[in-house]
């Protein structure tokens, strides 16, 4: 058994003859097997008490539940609670006792009712909801399927169509859809919420409202022929869409089941599947990045000391170009007054109107109403000065890479600004240190790094150099969470944690190709692997300006492991700029769609010739998984240096810096949790033998050459590394 309760439920019988059984599990009354072992205690209680007509579940404090708590898998797998028999919850307490039972019940539904939480709601014989709660079932983000029925029951409240919509894309609908859809039968104000489900479970038990059992109807399932039809489309499209995961695949066959050979079957299917999914690597992927991306705003020595985040009240942006709007825009889409500084009017112009079309791709989208598109614009102003910055609390500065241009803006800034505001920049490589340098302010500057296009990019690097105060990286994590970004805490260093990882990923690309891997089978391999695009892509994508300023950071400060290609320089000379000149590694057309360019091989060896490189026969005819090795185990390297070095708390938090910021498949749970996943000992092998074929790129650093020796994992806490912060 589990060392401790995780929540629990209670039981109050009223006057009237309603049991009402209430979900306490905060902060969202999640269903640990605690609180669904309660629930069948006052469940079996209810059914043979005299005194109780009918029951009503609800959730504490204006949420039902947000579904299973997936930390239960985590107990099973350390040993410290015994796994249930496939079905003990889906089918012996949320069938057999609850919806089989002599006594009908309402589910009472505010705030949530996600996954485990949506499918106890769909057991009960009716569902009242509180307007605008979410309903949805988004296991298999998670790598899990829905397991307590919901495979069976959803199709038969909601139509087949819409229950594989729901169930493949995790998205939930709002109450007023759902009670359309036939999800909820009625939507009522929150404070008649409890007594209008009362009433709806006694008119059940009087028969003056249906007794309906979700897992019984039939009426909203296609025909047999037409539903096949349905689900082989649906594969179809999974298997095209999510080609390294069998979980979606797993859990349509539960669904086929049930409409083929009825509902008990479905749900038999159901348990067996849900027994075998928690099993793959993949679920165990997920679940790790599920938890990590909550550890994230947990940072030992900061977040543990009880400071309460600051009230910003107002933020100031310096530089309206790409970066600068994205920022501006996540920021008042967050209902945060921002001011725009520019240098003359035109730059401003343009600063403002990249906000502007930023949200009115929103409202063409249907995603934002023209009121709202209105209000959200009166959050931002223009300015050419720094008047205005004399109430600020934040600034975020995002001008181009400069260190004398950063270093003014930071002097004046000290000049203008409240002492208590907080001096950010946005810079993806300078020296926290060096930009600050002129200021008595280094207690309060701090690195926001976001990623392009801001506004839409989830994850947000707080840097943190040696002076930034506690307190500035709370309020800093807390601006983070209300703008819905990842914030990830690192430490000051030469491209932070992700573009500092990510540096060789390139590299090693342009290594390979010289050596005469071809470039395109390379972004194949790595596309199949998971990744957005390819490095070549990536490349086209970016831009070779930004691609060579970044390597130039890394040539300058890291000379012994990087390998300096002359590919896109030479591409360069004939005006290739990428996908903004519609030629760079690839061709595009002018709906942006790229095409391999045969040109390309004159420069590859035209680079050979120049750097001296030879062909190399083995690395021209490497299969997709050396590709794929020679392409990310120096990324695993550069991690492992990061880790060692101190910029990151855990491992973790690389893991999902590289998920957020670079796009690594969260299916391999990260690069260090991938990384462990083949295991050190491979890996340094494999880089040993590299280096001494290759050179000092491959070369592993000490920490991953000490653990790989030993087999041990990568990601294990490293005690001195967290002394250096």
């Amino acid at each position: 058994m589990a060392s401790r309760t995780k929540g629990k439920t209670t039981m109050e019988v009223g006057g009237d003859g309603v049991a009402v059984i209430t979900l306490i599990n905060p902060p969202v009354n999640s269903l640990s097997f605690d609180v669904l072992e309660n629930l069948k205690s006052n469940y079996e209680e209810a059914l043979s008490r005299n005194d109780v007509k009918a029951i009503v579940i609800t959730g504490a404090k204006g949420r039902f539940s947000g579904g299973f708590d997936i930390s239960g898998f985590g107990d099973i797998q350390k040993g410290t609670r015994k796994a249930p028999k496939p079905g003990h919850i889906s089918i012996d307490i949320i069938t057999d006792l609850l919806e089989a039972a002599k006594k009908p019940s309402v589910a009472a539904i505010d705030g949530l009712a996600l996954g485990g939480g949506l499918e106890l709601a769909m057991a009960c014989h009716a569902r009242i909801s509180a307007p605008g709660a979410q309903l949805g079932l988004p296991e298999l983000q998670l790598g899990v399927i829905p397991g307590f029925g919901g495979t069976q029951r959803l199709p038969r409240l909601v139509g087949l169509t819409k229950a594989l919509e729901m169930i493949l894309t995790s998205k939930p609908v709002k109450a007023e859809q759902g009670h359309s859809l036939g999800l909820v039968d009625a939507v009522v104000p929150p404070a008649e919420l409890l007594n209008a489900a009362r009433r709806w479970a006694l008119d059940i038990a009087e028969r003056r409202k249906p007794w309906v059992s979700s897992v019984l109807k039939t009426d909203k399932l296609p025909p047999l022929g037409e539903a096949r039809e349905i689900l082989k489309f649906a594969k179809d499209q999974t298997r095209r869409q999510a080609p390294n995961l069998k979980h979606p695949l797993m859990c349509l066959e539960a669904v086929e089941v049930g409409i083929v050979s009825g509902s008990r079957a479905g749900l038999e299917k159901e348990a067996l599947i849900s027994s075998q999914v928690v099993k793959l690597d993949t679920t165990k992927s997920l679940i790790h990045v599920f938890f990590s991306q909550r550890g994230t705003t947990k940072v030992p020595g900061v977040t543990d000391r009880g400071l309460v985040p600051r009230k910003i009240k107002k933020v100031a942006i310096i530089g309206g170009g790409l970066m600068g709007s994205g920022i501006a825009t996540a920021l008042i889409l967050s209902n945060y007054p921002v001011i725009l500084k520019e240098v003359n009017e035109k730059f401003l112009e343009a600063g403002l109107g990249r906000v502007k079309a930023n949200l009115q791709s929103s409202v063409k989208k249907g995603r934002m109403s023209q009121e709202k598109f209105e209000k959200t614009m009166s959050l931002l102003k223009g300015s050419l000065d720094y008047e205005s910055f004399r109430d600020v609390d934040m600034v975020i500065e995002a001008v181009i890479e400069n260190i004398s241009l950063k270093q003014q803006i930071f002097a004046d800034l000290e000049k203008y600004c409240p002492q208590h505001c907080i001096l950010a920049s946005n810079t993806s490589t300078i020296d926290l240190n060096k930009i600050g340098e002129r200021t008595k302010s280094q207690d309060r500057i701090i690195g926001a790094h976001f990623f392009s296009p801001a506004h839409v990019m989830p994850l947000l690097e707080i840097v943190r150099t040696n002076h930034t105060s506690a307190q500035v990286i709370v309020d800093l994590l807390d601006v983070g969470k209300k703008i819905k970004k990842t914030p990830v805490v690192v430490g000051n260093c030469t491209g932070f944690a992700v573009n500092r990882m990510f540096f060789p990923y390139t590299q090693a690309a342009m290594f390979l190709v010289e050596r005469g891997t071809d470039p395109y089978l390379i972004d194949k391999a790595v596309s199949k692997f998971g990744m957005p695009m390819g490095p070549f892509r990536l490349c086209d994508l970016v831009g070779f300006g930004v691609a060579i300023a970044t390597a130039t950071q890394f040539i300058e400060n890291f000379p012994e492991r990087t390998n300096k290609s002359m590919i896109i320089p030479l591409m360069q000379e004939d005006k290739r700029a990428g996908e903004a000149t519609r030629k760079g590694f690839y061709l595009y057309d002018e709906k942006r769609k790229a095409k391999p360019d045969p040109e390309i091989k004159k420069y590859i060896e035209k680079a050979r010739s120049v750097s001296g490189v030879n062909l190399d026969p083995k690395l021209a005819k490497l299969s997709e998984k050396e590709i794929i090795e020679m392409t990310f185990f120096p990324v695993v390297n550069e991690a492992c240096r990061v880790f060692a070095e101190g910029i990151a708390v855990k491992a973790a938090d690389l893991d999902i810096a590289g998920i957020f910021g670079m796009g690594f498949p969260p299916y391999r749970g990260g690069i260090m949790f991938w990384a462990d996943s083949i295991g050190s000992k491979y890996i340094y092998s494999k880089l040993d033998e590299w280096s001494k074929a290759y050179g000092g790129f491959f070369k592993p650093c000490d920490f991953l050459a000490e653990r790989g020796s030993k087999g041990a994992p990568l990601s294990a806490p490293l005690e001195q590394a967290r002394s250096r912060l």
